[in-house]
């Protein structure tokens, strides 16, 4: 593998530092920003659609809405920091900017949004299903009560971040990161933004199976039954894309897990970030497939046909 060798001065510092820039970086670099990008305009595409058609503006498509947004911003994010990787890698410097800690502060921020908009969405359909009559819950203006909720928490919970000092520049990845180590911050992040929301949208699809099996044994009405297989559908489905998240975030968690008792190897986040970025798309993607309102607006805009005007013979 072929690597550049670059020497360069720190300022107020005559000492030099030597890093190696694999031949790999741009390229990758690269690949995910291409990769990022079409997740970023897919994630627009369906936020549109749920717009301006007027079938998909339901409490249940705002939840959609809710975490297709927040998978936007953490889209975002991530494009921004490999725009910063990629410049640092062309001009092959090691540079940290200003906003380096901000941004991977509302980075934590994003995917702690999407993580608990999933979990949201879960909820809201088991309450559908054991509680229907508990209309209040289901009301548009609390479900959106409890968005605004959720987002706060999602800045607020990760704001110790930043004063922690726990988020270093790492001269290797170009990256600004959490220091992968045994620490309080590290922990909570791991237990606050990952752990918590995503056991709980589980925990509650497995309650769910439990309560339809329970009324496919008594005497319910067609309907009843009917209803909360739907609903076990759809919460099935949220489950789905959260084990995308989960498995292609794996070498993510095998990092953190490691840096809790060794270091972790050269460029652990590079391979890290490859396989969360690729999720992003295949989310995206997922929502297309798993929201039908949205894809039957889609299926309906590709079928439209053309009005033709014919001239009668004269």
């Amino acid at each position: 593998m072929n690597t550049t060798t670059i020497l360069f001065s720190l300022p107020n510092d005559s000492n030099s530092i030597t890093i190696n820039n694999q031949s790999w970086f741009i390229p990758l670099d690269i690949i995910l920003i291409v990769c990022l990008t079409l997740a970023f305009i897919l994630s627009l595409v369906f936020l549109c659609i749920i717009l301006l058609d007027k079938t998909c503006h339901t409490v249940a498509m705002m939840l959609a809405a809710n975490s297709c947004f927040a998978g936007l911003f953490f889209t975002f994010t991530l494009i921004w920091m490999t725009i910063v990787s990629l410049h640092n890698d062309l001009k092959q410097i090691q540079y940290e900017d200003p906003p380096c800690k901000f941004r991977t502060y509302i980075s934590y921020s994003g995917v702690c949004a999407l993580f608990y908009s999933y979990l949201l969405q879960s909820i809201y359909r088991y309450m559908l299903v054991v509680y229907p009559t508990r209309l209040l819950w289901q009301s548009t203006k609390f479900q959106f009560f409890l968005i605004i909720l959720t987002w706060i928490a999602a800045f607020v919970g990760t704001s110790p971040y930043i004063p922690s000092g726990e988020i270093r520049y790492h001269v290797d990845d170009q990256i600004c990161q959490l220091y992968l180590h045994v620490s309080i911050i590290l922990i909570y992040d791991v237990l606050y933004v990952y752990i918590i929301p995503i056991n709980s949208t589980i925990f509650i699809y497995f309650k769910l199976v439990r309560y339809v099996k329970q009324i496919n044994r008594r005497t319910t009405h067609a309907n009843t039954v009917s209803r909360a297989q739907k609903e076990l559908r759809m919460v099935h489905r949220i489950v789905i894309i959260v084990l995308i998240l989960n498995i292609l975030g794996l070498p993510y968690l095998m990092f953190v897990i490691m840096g809790l008792f060794t270091q972790p190897p050269k460029y652990h986040f590079r391979i890290a970030f490859t396989f969360v970025d690729i999720s992003l798309l295949l989310i995206i993607i997922a929502l297309f497939r798993f929201t039908d309102p949205v894809k039957a607006s889609v299926l309906k805009i590709i079928n439209k046909q053309p009005n033709i005007v014919v001239v009668p013979a004269i």
